[in-house]
């Protein structure tokens, strides 16, 4: 008879006795995750990045390891009696907000001034950007009654300037625009003293639906870009840069204020972000819409009428399974983007460390004089 033999117990284990012949394919087999608990704090700290999306312009191997704040990035901790009660009108009213979805670094800030970006049609996206820490999968729900409800939120409340944002919804045939637009109408009934900055997904490029909410009539039209051309598979795979452009300038063709932002520190390099602005310029600007007066084809001495408002600001990785941080970027290389930006035709560039699209949108908006730009 064969007998099989005794398995290693744990004290022979500890005292560093090998395992016996298939000990360790038996309890794969039993327990097919990973052994060790949390796989990606055992992965070796060093590996290379080399032939994937992100940071290539150097043959160096890139640390998957979090790396510690600097100084500059010290976002204040949410609290008083002003985050209190928006916090409070967030819940009752039963709204998502990509305040907290996002894990926005100004979560604090904005809610003790009063002001929330509401995220519409879920807190569920289609799409898994590798950046973005809101949760993807299929949304469970539409609830069509969204629209008179967010309207009804606001309304009362004194608010001067409101972003409303949302997931992704591919699952729908419209892409959730008849949501959108009927938000927008509300809102804008309900509030009418209010300006209104919407921030929209592409709609896999339908120009019906993108047509649809340009049209609802916000204050502002904006679409983020989050990263430059190279970085774009990796970073949004379910995106396209030129798609993403396209409706930017299809925003500026339908008269509407245009605004898109973007993420450094992800794997982009400089000469990228100042290759994105001009493209931003060439590629916004030539429409059939209306001019700004200081397009030169009107007389003026502007750069054409391209996308009105770019916003720059620190990639921060969410959780380990998003995308690795390649770089903190210093303040001073911040205010370098703000010139270039400005001196390539774009009429209003918030550019920092903390900047988010919605951060003081109010006064993004203000930026919007015919002084803005020289």
């Amino acid at each position: 008879m064969t007998t099989q033999p005794t398995p290693a117990t744990p004290n022979e284990t500890a005292r560093g006795l090998p395992p016996e012949p298939g000990a360790i394919s038996r309890a794969q087999q039993r327990h097919p995750r990973p052994l060790g608990g949390d796989p990606a704090r055992n992965l070796r700290p060093l590996v290379s990045l080399t032939d994937q999306i992100l940071n290539n312009q150097a043959a160096e191997t890139q640390q998957l390891a979090v790396k510690k704040k600097p100084d500059w990035l010290r976002a204040k901790v949410p609290g008083g009696e002003g985050y209190r009660k928006t916090k409070q009108n967030i819940s009752t009213n039963r709204l998502h907000t990509v305040c907290e979805e996002a894990a926005c670094p100004n979560m604090g800030e904005c809610w003790a001034r009063g002001v929330a970006t509401i995220m519409i049609l879920g807190d569920t996206c289609t799409r898994a950007c590798g950046f973005c820490n809101v949760k993807t999968g299929k949304p469970p729900v539409t609830d069509w009654d969204e629209p008179e409800r967010v309207a009804e939120s606001l309304r009362g409340l004194g608010l001067t300037f409101v972003v409303i944002t949302s997931v992704d919804r591919d699952d729908l045939p419209d892409g959730g625009s008849k949501i959108w637009a009927d938000t927008i109408r509300r809102v804008k009934d309900a509030c009418p003293d209010m300006k209104l900055e919407v921030l929209v997904g592409d709609f896999k490029g339908d120009q019906g639906d993108i047509d649809r909410v340009i049209d609802a009539g916000a204050d502002v039209v904006a679409h983020n870009l989050e990263t430059v051309r190279r970085c774009h598979p990796a970073v949004r795979p379910s995106a396209r840069y030129e798609r993403t452009m396209g409706v930017l300038r299809r925003i500026k063709e339908q008269g509407a204020v245009a605004k898109t932002g973007i993420m450094v520190g992800i794997g982009e390099r400089d000469d990228e972000v100042i290759e994105l602005f001009d493209d931003l310029v060439r590629m916004t600007g030539d429409h059939t819409g209306p001019r700004d007066p200081r397009d030169p084809a009107l007389g003026g001495t502007g750069r054409g009428d391209p996308c009105d408002i770019i916003t720059i600001g620190q990639y921060l990785q969410p959780t380990r399974n998003h995308l690795p941080l390649d770089r903190w970027v210093h303040p001073d290389r911040f205010k370098q983007f703000e010139t270039m930006g400005k001196a390539a035709g774009i009429k209003v560039v918030f550019s920092g460390p903390l900047v988010r699209s919605s951060y003081l949108a109010d006064k993004q908006f203000d930026g919007l004089t015919l002084d803005s730009v020289t």
